[in-house]
């Protein structure tokens, strides 16, 4: 383990004073030698149990008795056949949202929003388990049989009307837990008003029929009654830095980009052009342009060419690009950059989604 620096009297007095752990001040290298069990890390007094408590209150305005029980480990995610929800770490500490967020380049379930919409999808896996849903027959009529084996990846039919939308990448359409799971989340919404964005959808079935299960099972005691924490960050003894070494090889987000050769040529991150407009905003800006005149040249839906365009912003976030040559320039590049990548990108057959 590397040495760290000894925090100094007046900081460590300043830490305690604030309640703050004493790697809050630590440099990203000291930190990611600390042991994820070490950080002693809790849910109570933090963002998350506030986030919790919003869950809580929307399954209790819906009439149900179940609480998932929740805990603190590596990511998110609700075990088979445990009526809980385990949290990543990160969510815990800002500190640590910040060293996920240089990690791998996003914080998932960051904000307010995001983090409930995942709380909602884990919570359906969890009532899942609880109740033990999954064994209805009806629930593998409506659904399909959970005993399908999860694919490395999935095709998505982004026009599809058979699933509801909720978290990105059609998510419901990769297994029949998840298609559960992602309507059950909608169907808990407050004021997602399911009924009338899909009317005329086969989706709609399928809340329906939620909404029905809901009520029978709303006062009813959970025969799955466990509260086991699974691989609770208090027993992981693996390093910050173990940890995201294997997170990063298993999102491949060590490996060459694409996109990068390409990128560099039509923007900059070099220091002095700090101060110019950033590339992602830039071309979040003229994304609604640069996908008419690609689908109006390529042909192909728009569905692929947002997918490229998501990953080039991104990247372009990724490696802090800034625009530095005049925008009527950059702006017909970025069509032709996007334009060939689009095509490459159906080509290579890369716009299957792993899970």
């Amino acid at each position: 383990m590397a040495r760290r620096r000894a925090t100094s009297g007046k900081s460590a007095q300043r830490q305690e004073r604030r309640g703050e752990p004493e790697w809050a001040e630590w440099s990203d290298r000291q930190l990611l030698d600390l042991r994820m069990c070490d950080l002693g890390l809790q849910i109570q007094g933090t963002v998350i149990e506030q986030r919790v408590d919003r869950l809580y209150e929307q399954l209790e305005r819906r009439g149900l008795r179940f609480r998932p029980h929740v805990w603190l480990s590596q990511e998110w995610f609700s075990p088979d056949g445990v009526p809980g929800i385990a949290l990543p770490f990160y969510l815990a500490h800002p500190r640590l949202m910040k060293l996920e967020q240089r990690q791998m380049g996003d914080v998932e379930g960051g904000t307010r929003d995001w983090c409930m919409r995942i709380l909602r999808h884990e919570a359906g896996h969890a009532i899942d388990n609880a109740y033990r849903l999954r064994r209805r027959r009806k629930w593998q009529q409506v659904f399909g049989l959970a005993s399908q084996p999860y694919p490395e990846s999935y095709r998505p039919k982004p026009f599809s009307k058979k699933h509801v939308l909720h978290l990105d990448l059609w998510y419901a359409q990769s297994h029949p837990c998840e298609d559960f799971a992602e309507t059950f989340a909608v169907w808990l919404k407050p004021g997602s008003q399911w009924r009338r964005r899909y009317s005329g959808w086969p989706a709609l079935k399928k809340l329906q029929y939620v909404n029905a299960l809901m009520k029978e099972i709303a006062d009813q005691t959970p025969p799955v009654r466990t509260r086991q924490y699974v691989e609770p960050l208090s027993q992981i003894r693996m390093t910050l830095r173990e940890h995201y070494t294997e997170r990063r090889a298993r999102y491949g987000l060590d490996c060459p980009d694409p996109y990068d050769q390409d990128l560099l040529r039509m923007f900059s991150n070099a220091r002095k052009h700090a101060h110019k407009p950033s590339a992602a905003g830039f071309l979040r800006r003229l994304r609604p342009e640069i996908r008419e005149s690609v689908l109006r040249w390529i042909g192909h839906d728009e569905y692929t060419i947002d997918q490229v365009l998501t990953e080039i912003i991104s990247r372009c976030r990724e490696l802090k690009l800034r625009v530095h040559e005049p925008l009527h320039k950059v702006r017909t590049d970025a069509k032709i950059l996007v334009a060939v990548h689009t095509t490459q990108y159906l080509h290579s057959r890369r716009h299957s989604f792993t899970i």
